[in-house]
């Protein structure tokens, strides 16, 4: 996987593009509101408990890393990656701590200087169990962070490993001790999203209207330099019908995954362009392994390993793909994005028969009804759905016809966006249609798909096998890359073969937008990774007044 990985990325990542930061073509060109319309009123969060891709794509606007990853998004040791907060950083000579210089000119939104102790604080803050981070799990190897003087943090490592720059530089985002240090750690999700969002990036925070609009604006004097845009708004909009209207209509800029079912609709508009995004966020059905009300419990369906094979096996999701996406679709590959995947990896096959013969033998019997029961227990369990994504309400209707065709009684469960996360945070479901933005590195494994998960990652259908975790470990710790691709190779498969979900598709990110609008450095990791340099012509901005905008006032 190693070996491979730099190729692999180089060749996902010419499918969008890549900026040219040898040149400004926006030199000069400052100003305008871009509106982003977004389904579903998302919740803001802060870096440490994001679970949510929007909420991503608002947080990297305003806080920042030690250093952002090259074009090329390779992960292993420090080549290609880029100072941000961190002006420079030297290795120990044992490889085992690692000194980053921050930039004395960095600033927190409210004046106050951006201090290595804030790092510390960051670090302790994502690792305590109260914050219950689900990228716990992918700082084990970070020991501790100490402040060498003001503006040096010195990150420690438990052992050499070859992403541990990666691990350092890119998993934690900075935040401020002196404004997040008084909310306790348990009550990070409740806390006033306008008064905690302080970072040191190009926006900062100016209003939050809970399922309405949020409004981030220039930083005008950010040590870095101001973004070419005054603000960018994401507009929320209960109805994906609604929303899809507000951005042909001109009433937004920007509309973040355009369905595939409406682009036909997009062509006849000479002002809108559409962009294919191929990323790493990946979709499945993950099927929980513990009792949704005693999450103690082995879930009375689920916790048999072939009844949940057999329930897999049944599934064309081949014919379900296209369905929903037509021939633009990307099949899951596994538990990865298809950018990440091991062709070598066997999936299991799509094979009805087998699968009631299987079900048959665990002792799941068709009564007269065709509806299967063991022990007076009929075969019937729910699907956890978000109401947001027109494509995964699409998916759980077709899941419950093909799990019906094998005598499983099957209802949606559909939720709102924060009902969806409430739910899946407290493993309160039978099986969900999640979808998880994985790293680029291959130790973003660990977040969903090893026991250490469960606590501090994503793992939220309680999915275990100590083989897989010293597979996983074997591979991230090791310098050789014949043998790291062996043990990933190994956990892979297991996984596959313990089928704790169906990996149904890859996400292509359609990003709808106005001609009007320049995007610049359109990233695998996020389409809204360059949006402080995206910029609007002067001649073709505009008047957003009707909004009650304006453009924000100079800082000192």
């Amino acid at each position: 996987m190693r070996s491979a990985h730099p190729a692999l990325l180089l060749a996902t990542f010419g499918l969008f593009g890549c900026a040219d930061r040898s040149s400004d073509p926006g030199a000069g060109e400052v100003g305008g509101t871009v509106v982003i319309t977004v389904p579903g009123g998302f919740p803001p969060s802060l870096p440490p408990i994001i679970q949510e891709a929007t909420s991503r794509a608002v947080a990297d606007q305003v806080f920042e890393r030690l250093a952002d990853i090259g074009e090329d998004l390779n992960t292993l040791g420090d080549r290609g990656f880029t100072p941000r907060l961190a002006q420079r950083w030297s290795w120990a000579p044992d490889s085992l701590s690692i000194a980053f210089a921050l930039d004395p000119r960095a600033r927190w939104h409210d004046g106050r200087p951006v201090r290595a102790s804030d790092v510390r604080f960051t670090l302790g803050l994502l690792k305590d169990p109260l914050t219950s981070s689900p990228f716990t799990t992918l700082l084990v190897n970070i020991d501790s962070i100490s402040v060498a003087d003001s503006l040096t943090a010195v990150v420690w490592f438990r052992r050499r490993t070859p992403e541990q720059f990666y691990d350092a530089a890119y998993q934690i985002e900075v935040l401020p001790e002196h404004v997040l240090g008084r909310v306790p750690r348990n009550q990070l999700r409740a806390a006033n999203v306008a008064s905690v969002f302080v970072g040191s990036g190009p926006f900062r925070m100016s209003q939050y209207e809970p399922g309405v609009r949020l409004t981030l604006i220039a930083d005008t004097a950010n040590y870095r330099g101001r973004p070419k845009l005054d603000r960018v708004i994401w507009s929320f909009s209960t109805d994906a019908g609604a929303a899809i209207t507000q951005f042909m209509s001109g009433q937004s800029d920007i509309y973040d995954g355009v369905p595939t079912d409406v682009l036909p609709r997009l062509d006849s508009n000479p002002n809108l362009r559409v962009r294919p995004v191929t990323g790493f966020v990946y979709a499945y059905m993950a099927i929980n392994q513990r009792d949704p009300r005693r999450n103690a419990a082995p879930h009375p369906i689920f916790a048999d390993r072939q009844v949940r094979r057999a329930l897999s096996m049944a599934l064309d999701r081949e014919a379900m793909l296209r369905n929903v996406f037509g021939p633009t679709g990307v099949l899951g590959a596994g538990p990865y994005p298809s950018a990440l995947a091991d062709s070598a990896v066997r999936m299991l096959p799509f094979d009805r028969a087998a699968a009631a013969a299987m079900l048959d033998s665990a002792g799941w019997r068709a009564g007269a009804d065709g509806i299967r029961s063991k022990d007076g227990r009929p075969l019937a369990f729910s699907i956890l759905v978000p109401t947001s994504s027109a494509q995964r309400m699409r998916y759980a209707v077709l899941l419950q016809e093909q799990f019906r065709a094998v005598g499983a009684r099957v209802t949606v469960d559909a939720r709102d966006i924060q009902g969806f996360i409430d739910r899946q945070n407290t493993r309160n479901f039978d099986m969900t249609l999640t979808a998880w933005s994985s790293d680029p590195a291959i130790g973003g494994i660990k977040q969903t798909w090893t026991t250490s998960g469960m606590v501090g990652g994503n793992n939220n259908m309680s999915y275990s096998n100590p083989q897989v975790d010293a597979l996983i470990d074997s591979a991230l710790t090791g310098f050789d890359p014949v043998r790291t691709r062996q043990y990933a190779h190994r956990a892979y498969q297991m996984i596959v073969d313990d089928a704790p979900a169906v990996w149904l598709y890859d996400f292509v990110q359609n990003l709808g937008y106005h001609s009007r609008l320049r995007p610049v450095d359109v990233r695998a990791t996020g389409w809204a990774f360059g949006l402080a340099r995206w910029w609007i012509p002067e001649a073709e901005r505009i008047d957003r007044d009707r909004l009650g905008l304006r453009p924000p006032p100079p800082q000192p």
